[in-house]
């Protein structure tokens, strides 16, 4: 005789560890905002590798302008 199968199925995230879950997404849209900027309107999307001293040099003035813009979109609302 076959044995009985059961499923473990997890319930939907209520409560508690919904919060949890609404406070990390919103972390995570804050970090990924610059990001968007970065790759969408200064086309560094794809990367050639230069050297890791101007890589780095050159993503940090990007992400330094992407944080202008933001700064600019937030000031004229």
């Amino acid at each position: 005789m076959p044995t009985k199968q059961r499923w473990y199925v997890g319930s939907r995230a209520g409560g508690e560890a919904a919060l949890r879950e609404k406070e990390k997404a919103s972390v995570r849209a804050k970090a990924e905002h610059p990001f968007f900027y970065v790759k969408r309107m200064f086309g560094y999307g794809k990367v050639r590798y230069r050297g890791l001293h101007k890589n780095m040099r050159r993503i940090a003035l990007l992400l330094g302008f992407a944080n202008l813009l933001i700064a600019e979109r937030s000031l004229a609302a």
